[in-house]
């Protein structure tokens, strides 16, 4: 009787020789991306971060998850995946700052059906750039390789962070007061929210492709869909520390309509004030292409504002000449006004 072949991990469809070789080719941007605190190296079965007790006198450690949701499938459609690490590590490092947290370190997780070394260092560059960008380290991760479970070329991302902010510090919108002004840093496009409906808007209903080039845009569909999400982190720890900041927001899912009543306390209301920044063709493209209701664009996309910050009136121009001296696109987009019974937390006038 034949000796039956013997049948490998390789043969069901998980390499673990390239997965070896995938953390060697990640490890010159992960150190890129390293803070004093670290301990650890990638590879560990966890990594260690040595909180420096001694620079904060109450601390409290603040976390995030997120991911990137449907504009993965833009980044697989133009095999450009250099980017979607940048919006990863912003989805959950603009959450943290939003309430004062420094952001520490981050850890990635990338499941797909076959590892593909090309793409997935590309994606890791881009994570480390985000780290980068938000002054934290990477410092662990995970790629899981699922055959079966994913199509060729498909995968998925998620990220978590943690952060750190005296407790004395934390800005969680219940000092906003009636008077106080919004002032809204502009995006980078889209960001990574909406994209379902972006996607059907576009490559569904108008027929168009990834590659198609639209002369209000200047550029292709496809790169307009994959601008990185704007990180804010470096700018913001700088204002938090020279002015008073009662309420950040970041616009992402939900848009205008669903984060800003976060941080409100019950007798404020937002009023916005629209045409007070722009808007970038993108969002006016989709909007007219689909139909779409006004209301329902400002609840599904963040319409050119990433992120939005409460100030005092008194503080608000200086705050603004400070963002735009970090680098930042800063408009005064509203303000808080009392709010009636039966009112609804955002106005727009």
């Amino acid at each position: 009787m034949a000796k039956k072949k013997s049948t490998s991990y390789k043969d069901a469809g998980v390499d673990i020789d390239k997965a070896g070789t995938f953390i060697q080719e990640i490890q010159p941007f992960i150190k890129s991306t390293s803070r004093k605190e670290v301990l650890s190296n990638i590879g560990n079965y966890g990594g260690l971060f040595h909180l420096d007790t001694e620079k904060y006198k109450n601390p409290i450690l603040v976390s995030s998850t997120d991911g990137v949701g449907t504009k993965l499938k833009i980044a697989q459609m133009m095999n450009k995946h250099d980017t979607v690490g940048i919006d990863l590590v912003a989805m959950s490092t603009n959450d943290l700052i939003v309430q004062g947290a420094e952001p520490l370190f981050f850890l990635d997780y990338i499941a797909t059906g076959k590892i593909d070394l090309e793409t997935s260092v590309k994606i890791i560059e881009g994570i480390a750039e985000g780290c980068i960008q938000s002054g934290c380290a990477l410092i662990g991760g995970e790629t899981a390789e699922m055959p079966g479970f994913y199509q060729e070329n498909e995968y998925d991302l998620a990220g978590f962070c943690v952060g750190v902010v005296e407790s004395d510090k934390l800005i969680d919108g219940s000092e906003i007061r009636v008077g106080d002004e919004i002032i809204g840093l502009a995006s980078n496009g889209i960001h990574s929210n909406g994209f379902s409906l972006a996607r059907n808007v576009l490559f569904e209903q108008l027929k168009l492709r990834a590659d198609d080039t639209m002369e209000e845009l200047g550029t292709s569909i496809g790169m307009e869909l994959l601008r990185p999400t704007r990180i804010y982190v470096r700018s913001l720890l700088n204002i938090i520390k020279n002015f008073t900041i009662k309420g950040i927001i970041h616009i992402t899912g939900g848009g205008f309509w669903d984060n800003i009543p976060r941080i409100l306390p019950t007798p404020c209301q937002a009023v916005i004030t629209k045409g007070s920044w722009e808007i970038p063709p993108i969002f006016k493209i989709i909007q007219e292409a689909g139909n779409i209701d006004e209301m329902e664009m400002f609840r599904v996309f963040n319409m050119g504002i990433g992120m939005m910050i409460v100030v005092p009136k008194k503080e608000s121009k200086e705050t603004m000449e400070r963002l735009e001296v970090l680098g930042e696109t800063a408009s005064m987009i509203g303000s808080i006004a009392k709010r009636d019974k039966d009112q609804p937390a955002v106005l727009f006038k």
